[in-house]
């Protein structure tokens, strides 16, 4: 695969299932699937801790989306921390019920996870993908209490950066930058959440940190440290720049070399999926698609934006099918390059 292409086909994936993922008219699923879901509850389980961004997305949407699920059951929002997702995933995979009324909204990492560590227990294929509301775009910022200005800085000292597990993005952004831009971030693994990975940098426990997404909260706490001097933007980590940092470049811009360029693309598959919701690999088709069209409605409900937009959180959605024939693109990416991946993320 050509360094050049990857950016490319992830577009053509997108295209290739637009007319799929049209949502039907929700008449469609009036019967079979508001028969099942009347009166059922239905458990939304959340990777990460409370008042994180997956947490946030996951409470809003379980407000607004019920209005647009045939038969319009309830939903409680659970937590179910651990291994950055994983806990969550495999739960959703092999112990959830396989109905309809168990759906989780885990980390963007879990669609590309089994390409780069051993052990994973599902095969994110397999999963039925319901869509996520916000395409993510990572941020990196460093301490100027400690002396930092740029990221040149990174290459001459040792720099620590709060992480909550080896396989977030918070740690294997770091881990990738050093092997192929020549930094020396050291992550510390085992922050619970963002939120804790954020106040560990603001009480200088650390001198960076590299989100894998700016949701309102993770905004919200490192505009102020930007805007007071005491915090600096030095690059983002997506396929494209944020409109709230239109001059601060991507990793893949100041890549050297189009193998690292490549290897950053295909990483930054997980920015695409954002946010993603998801039903286990059981759940009968008429009630996946009665969940997806639910969510493609909830995306355009007025109600919903205009508490999005109250909480400043942006509202960018990639539909279920979209998500789907992305992993599918991936998943079939060089063995090569996911094996130099991979050494690198060791």
């Amino acid at each position: 695969m050509r360094p050049a292409t990857v950016a490319r086909w992830i577009a053509m994936a997108w295209l290739a299932v637009s007319a799929a993922a049209i949502a039907l008219p929700s008449a469609a699923y009036a019967g079979p699937a508001a028969d099942f879901f009347r009166g059922k509850r239905i458990n939304l389980d959340v990777s990460s801790t409370v008042g994180g961004g997956y947490d946030q997305y996951a409470r809003l949407l379980a407000k607004h989306i019920v209005r647009h699920i045939p038969g319009e059951p309830t939903m409680v929002v659970q937590n179910m921390v651990g291994a950055e997702g994983i806990r969550a995933a495999n739960h959703l995979y092999a112990v959830a019920e396989q109905d309809g009324t168990a759906i989780g909204a885990l980390s963007r990492n879990i669609g590309t996870v089994q390409l780069f560590q051993p052990g994973i227990q599902f095969d994110a294929r397999r999963f039925k993908w319901i869509g996520s509301p916000q395409q993510e775009i990572g941020l990196f910022i460093i301490s100027t209490r400690k002396g930092l200005r740029s990221l040149d800085d990174l290459k001459k000292r040792e720099v620590t950066a709060s992480s909550t597990a080896r396989n977030a993005p918070t740690s294997v952004y770091p881990r990738m930058l050093n092997a192929l831009y020549g930094t020396k971030i050291r992550p510390v693994e085992g922050y619970p959440g963002s939120p804790e990975a954020l106040i560990a940098f603001e009480r200088g426990e650390v001198e960076a940190y590299v989100s894998g997404g700016t949701s309102a909260a993770t905004l919200g706490r490192m505009l102020p440290w930007i805007k007071a001097g005491t915090a600096n933007a030095v690059l983002q980590m997506g396929m494209k720049r944020g409109v709230n940092f239109p001059d601060v470049p991507t990793a893949i811009d100041v890549m050297t070399t189009a193998e690292a360029k490549q290897m950053f693309e295909i990483l930054f598959t997980d920015q695409v999926m954002g946010r993603p919701f998801v039903a286990p690999p059981g759940v009968p088709a008429e009630r996946i698609a009665a969940l997806r069209a639910g969510f493609d409605a909830t995306m355009k409900d007025p109600a919903f934006l205009a508490e999005a937009q109250a909480q400043k959180m942006e509202i960018d959605p990639v539909t279920g099918g979209e998500i789907s024939a992305l992993l599918e693109r991936v998943h079939a990416a060089s063995p090569e390059v996911i094996v130099r991946i991979r050494d690198l993320m060791k």
